[in-house]
């Protein structure tokens, strides 16, 4: 089943009403977005819908991030287009953070898990 990376561009409202997402974003000067970077197996769209309606696994598990659930606002596909679907789970989780730490670097803001 492949993976794929996908980014959510956030309202810039988390980086002051979010104490956890402002202390992992020092490098933030408040020019670029925030984002959140995450992997699925579903399209990046079903996903995004997902986190928006809170969806819950049949198990009653929460899937969605509270932080996108609130803030996140629209995809941002020319930030992860060109990553190639990924393999397995254990490869997307290792895309998922060097794509979340590049964009850190960059100056944005970025929340992923």
């Amino acid at each position: 089943m492949p993976y794929h990376i996908y980014v959510i561009e956030l309202s810039k409202k988390v980086f002051t009403e979010h104490k956890k997402f402002r202390e992992a974003n020092p490098q933030f000067n408040g020019v670029l977005e925030c984002l959140y970077v995450g992997m699925t197996s579903k399209s990046p769209k079903e996903r995004f819908q997902q986190h928006k309606t809170g969806y819950r696994n049949r198990k009653g598990h929460n899937l969605s991030s509270s932080i996108v659930k609130k803030y996140g606002m629209y995809l941002r596909p020319s930030l992860y287009n060109h990553i190639r679907p990924l393999k397995n789970r254990e490869e997307a989780l290792k895309m998922e953070a060097k794509i979340a730490l590049e964009l850190r670097r960059k100056r944005y803001a970025v929340w992923y898990n």
